[in-house]
């Protein structure tokens, strides 16, 4: 079976019999019930634009996904609201048949609830994450050609002279949490201005409006001729063809003796309603088994490569794996509220 990905942005003004019919009117099997599972396409929401970090994972992943759940796959894009958009609209109208997934990035999507609690709906409660696919962290960055600053103790000393203008795709992000407490722990100046997706984050820092920016290591490092890692938010030593490309760029705690939690900026994962894991167990256990094959096999290493992104970022969670994930970025969020409020 070929596979299927149209994306469909227009879904925003559409209705939950929209999302439905596209599912089905490309299956020769009528009816999802009584079936097989899964016996119709499944349809993705994603929390954000087309183009960046998750659709770029998704689309890796499910090049090999699709082989173990043989069927095909519908993508749909929610942008807005960092985030809020896409979770409330799967919240809203995605059955509980175990058909319709969530897809999206943990970090920022659960800080969102820590600053501002959702709407019609419970988290943590309502929906569940499953299968994370990466262990991304954030870093700051600047342009690599345009900016005088080339390493991290360079940034501190001009945020000292006046307030950094710091571009981030999400004002509730780990990575935007890193440069905010950083910032405060340090005693330099923060602005910290949301450009809405890490595509536009990093041009903002080629053309020189913002000083830096703050995203996931892995958009930047495809690009490393470009952009110039200056630290990263994660506790280990990144070493290898991989620290070579953030150049060799230090961890924060590290370099500044400071305690900060490892900030995990980019933790793309698929979601689910709960109440489709309680209605169909059977179900859900197909789509947690046939997940986690896709990590043994060699093809999604190949594919992924492809896209140029390092493959040493991808990491499997389970569904314990993005609990705990959950329970850290909740903590680190709680502690910071202020600061991504802009109160502090």
């Amino acid at each position: 079976m070929t596979d299927f990905w149209i994306p469909r942005r227009t879904l925003l003004k559409g209705s939950a019999a929209a999302l439905g019919t596209a599912a089905l009117t490309t299956s020769p099997i009528s009816s999802a019930f009584g079936a097989k599972f899964p016996s119709n396409p499944l349809s993705v929401m994603v929390a954000t634009r087309e183009g960046g970090g998750a659709d770029r994972n998704l689309r890796a992943f499910w090049s090999v996904w699709k082989k173990y759940l043989k069927t095909r796959m519908e993508a749909s894009f929610y942008p807005g609201a960092a985030g809020r958009v896409g979770y409330e609209k799967y919240m809203g109208i995605a059955k509980p048949d175990c058909y319709t997934l969530l897809f999206g990035n943990m970090g920022p999507e659960i800080l969102n609830w820590v600053v501002s609690p959702p709407r019609g709906f419970k988290y943590p409660g309502d929906y569940v994450y499953f299968n994370q696919i990466d262990a991304d962290p954030g870093i700051i960055f600047v342009d690599n050609k345009r900016s005088k600053i080339k390493t991290i103790d360079d940034l501190v000393k001009l945020g000292k002279k006046r307030p950094l203008k710091v571009g981030v795709s999400r004002v509730a992000h780990p990575a935007t949490l890193g440069i905010l407490a950083l910032g405060k722990e340090r005693g330099f100046g923060v602005n910290v201005i949301p450009l809405s997706g890490g595509k536009n984050t990093r041009n903002g820092v080629k053309s020189g409006e913002m000083d830096c920016g703050a995203l996931p290591a892995g958009g930047i490092v495809r690009r490393w001729k470009n952009f110039r890692i200056l630290a990263h938010f994660d506790n280990r030593e990144i070493g290898g063809s991989l620290g070579k490309r953030m150049y060799n760029a230090p961890s924060v705690n590290k370099h500044f003796g400071t305690n900060f939690p490892a900030l995990i900026a980019g933790a793309r994962a698929f979601a689910i309603k709960a109440e489709a894991i309680k209605k169909h167990p059977d179900r859900f256990k197909i789509l947690e088994d046939t997940a986690r094959k896709v990590f043994d096999d060699p093809d999604f290493e190949k594919n992924y490569k492809k896209t140029k992104a390092p493959w040493e970022l991808i990491k499997y969670g389970d569904r314990a794996a993005c609990e705990q994930y959950h329970k850290d970025i909740w903590a680190v969020g709680s502690q910071f509220k202020d600061l991504m409020k802009g109160k502090a």
